[in-house]
């Protein structure tokens, strides 16, 4: 195989590849970016999902559980999920019309499997650490394309919480010079970046939620039977009575009244909690739809209540646009729209933006800028003590 060039040019094509908490599959997007830095522009030529097997998501929901694995498996995982990416990869430039001497670039989030951005000062060894698995080495000799990504330890390097990191996509792609505006994406968590109208790259600031899609879709994957894996539309949630008493116990959480910078993920609402909260459920005698429904209205309070908390004490905003899978549940949208009345939510497609792409684009976002030499991290966002160049390159 010839040798791939790293040469920087006017205008790049990159394979951005993102698979999040939500444990769904992965998302690819071809994009050709021009410029780089605050001047990117990037188009969409195609976006492809290569989505898990009902085996593979629970297994890889056993990697993301606090001793539900081990050593061999992560090691044996980490091969095989590089080899799903670059195979994921592979298909998207094939969907795309073009051959993989095309694509200059693939930008790899990868899996995380564990994101432990506070940790317990008594342990001596203890430092905040994150870990995604999907080895950018198997992606870029499987492949023949250059391959940058393990974006987050990086930033985490220079005090920062490694999470999280679309904000920097966000502005490049929704700012306004007018109006104010809240990116808000709703995979397994939800994660909002605040816009301010006519902002710089200073002004964004962004956080975790809380749980968006994560505890929804254990719970229809357990209260199905494993016959299903998410709320299709929010139909069981719009069947469903919201429990306030259940809902209460679970706004207690001190998650939600801790003030940014924050980020959380599986490690603190994944299988174990649902479990746990599913179980409670079925002990308040609630039936299987009201128990989703008020896991749903739990992920609308708590993106309201942080707007509420956080956000609009300092900035006016007019528009809340979503993407993420949780921008195709109805009945979220529609219980998230009440909550903000004084607000225009929108799904992120309805302004030229695919929701369901637009994570994948922004890691190709970043590894463009990577590819140039400029600082892609926002330390006001993720906490950092200063700008850095996130994420590690890999030849074929």
């Amino acid at each position: 195989m010839r040798t791939r060039s790293l040469a920087v040019k006017s205008e790049h094509i990159i394979i951005g590849l993102m698979s999040g908490t939500s444990l769904d599959g992965i998302d690819a997007a071809v994009v050709r970016i021009q410029g780089a830095g605050v001047e990117s522009r990037a188009d969409m030529i195609v976006f492809h999902c290569k989505e898990y097997d009902d085996e593979l998501r629970e297994r890889l929901k056993r990697l993301c559980t606090r001793g539900g694995t081990s050593t061999e498996e992560i090691c044996i995982m980490n091969a095989y999920m590089g080899e799903m990416l670059a195979q994921a990869a592979r298909e998207a430039a094939s969907n795309a019309g073009i051959s993989m001497e095309d694509v200059d670039f693939i930008s790899s989030h990868g899996q995380t499997i564990w994101h432990q951005p506070v940790v317990d000062k008594a342990d001596r060894c203890a430092v905040p650490s994150t870990l995604q698995i999907g080895d950018i080495s198997i992606i870029a000799k499987h492949t023949g394309v250059p391959v940058i990504g393990d974006y987050r330890p990086a930033d985490m390097a220079v005090g920062g919480q490694g999470a999280p990191l679309t904000p920097y996509a966000d502005y490049l792609l929704l700012r306004d010079s007018e109006v104010g505006r809240i990116a808000q994406n709703i995979g397994g968590i939800g994660n909002c970046t605040i816009l301010p109208a006519g902002g710089d790259q200073s002004t964004v600031t962004a956080f975790d939620t809380g749980p968006g899609n994560m505890l929804i879709d254990q719970a229809i994957y357990q209260l199905s039977g494993g016959a299903y894996g998410y709320d299709r539309n929010g139909e069981w949630a719009s069947r469903g009575q919201v429990n306030t008493e259940l809902l209460d116990e679970l706004l207690a959480h001190p998650y939600y009244a801790e003030p940014p910078v924050k980020t959380t993920g599986r490690e603190m609402f994944g299988t174990d909690y649902a479990l746990h909260w599913i179980e409670h459920g079925r002990m308040l005698g609630l039936s299987a739809e009201d128990i989703v429904a008020t896991f749903t209205a739990l992920t609308a309070r708590t993106i309201a209540d942080a707007y509420r908390q956080f956000v609009f004490p300092q900035h006016r905003i007019r528009d809340v646009i979503v993407s993420g899978g949780g921008a195709r549940n109805a009945t979220l949208m529609r219980w998230l729209a009440e909550e903000l009345p004084e607000q225009k939510v929108t799904a992120s497609d309805e302004m030229g933006l695919p929701g369901d792409a637009k994570e994948a684009i922004a890691f190709a976002l970043l590894a463009n800028d990577f590819i140039h030499g400029i600082p892609n991290n926002l330390p006001r966002v993720t906490g950092a003590v200063r700008p850095t160049i996130m994420g590690k390159l890999a030849m074929p």
